[in-house]
């Protein structure tokens, strides 16, 4: 039929054909109809439609019916690899991540739970519910070198989290909305960043929804980096045992100094926190027993502000997120 053209993946004893639909010129898809409804309800439903009774109403492709999907080729495509071959996600460029959230997308929109579990699995092990996972994140985005102008993880925060918002996950909503927290609001409107501005058929919106839960983690993370250097650190005392008081607490003093001088508006505080322990332990300036307290104390104090930020959004705890969205049916 014209309007519509062979794509890939094409079977050849196929017996029915997906073919996209909208404005564009058609991609077909020859596939078995076995195949597809093992793997969804939603394909077995629809491939159980009653059949028109003229045979001109129905259309046909090289010789098999047509069923139009209202989907992106690159994405249908996508998908229909997967039920058949399975799946493989990677994260060495951005064309890896609209890989997965094309597969994530169609996976949720087709109820394919195991597809669509196995993409939320590979997106949290970077946008982390673990704190272990957050600071692997951090320390690849340090040391990872930029590719076509862009940096590691290659994806903006909004667009990850305008797509958990699509497909209805959220694991990966407070860790994406702690890093869009480190842009400013400004920034984000104009949405003009590279990240955002990358084309692609499986690109999420650029436009922020999450203005309120937004600015609560902004101010949150505000918060954190002031209670940090002002309290935290700042009202720091050595231990009662330290046999060297003035030198730990000139040590601590000069610490307080340092940090307060030296954080940005686009500082996290979560990294902020080990650099602090870092930097005291290369200078030297306090005793063994008092940098070894101060580190447990800023390991602990990262433990709690990590399990308080999907509460900040409203959101429950990181072990109900993932019950909710790895655990559940």
């Amino acid at each position: 039929m014209a309007g519509l053209s062979r794509g890939e993946p094409w079977f050849s004893d196929g017996n029915v054909v997906l073919a996209t639909a909208g404005d564009e010129p058609g991609v077909a898809f020859r596939v078995h109809r076995g195949v597809m409804s093992r793997h969804s309800e939603v394909f077995e439903s629809m491939f159980l439609v009653p059949q028109p009774i003229m045979d001109s109403d129905v259309e046909m492709f090289e010789g098999c019916q047509v069923v139009r999907m209202w989907d992106a080729p690159v994405e249908l495509a996508a998908l229909i690899v997967a039920l058949y071959d399975g799946v493989k996600f990677g994260n060495a460029s951005i064309a890896d991540w609209f890989h997965l959230a094309g597969i994530l997308r169609l996976s949720s929109k087709y109820f394919i739970s195991n597809l669509r579990r196995q993409a939320i699995e590979y997106l949290s092990q970077t946008w982390s519910p673990t704190l272990i996972g957050h600071d692997r994140m951090v320390e690849a985005a340090l040391r990872t070198p930029a590719q076509d102008g862009l940096t590691y993880p290659w994806v903006h925060p909004l667009h990850v989290l305008n797509l958990a918002r699509e497909v209805n996950v959220r694991i990966v909503v407070p860790s994406a909305l702690y890093f869009l927290s480190l842009y400013q609001l400004d920034d984000i409107l104009r949405a003009d960043h590279p990240k955002l501005t990358v084309s692609h058929p499986s690109r999420p919106s650029s436009d922020l929804h999450d203005v309120r839960e937004y600015t609560l983690m902004f101010q949150k993370r505000m918060d954190l980096i002031l209670s940090f250097v002002r309290s935290f650190c700042g009202e720091r005392k050595p231990l009662p045992s330290c046999q060297s008081s003035t030198t730990c607490a000139h040590g601590f003093a000069r610490l307080t100094s340092r940090l307060g001088r030296s954080w940005i508006v686009r500082t996290g505080p979560l990294h902020y926190m080990v650099q602090a322990v870092g930097d005291l332990k290369d200078k030297g300036e306090v005793c063994k027993p008092c940098l070894q307290a101060f580190t447990s104390d800023v390991t602990a104090l990262r433990e709690r502000t990590w399990n308080e930020l999907p509460g900040v959004v409203g959101l429950p705890s990181w072990e109900e997120l993932v019950e909710l969205d790895l655990h559940s049916g």
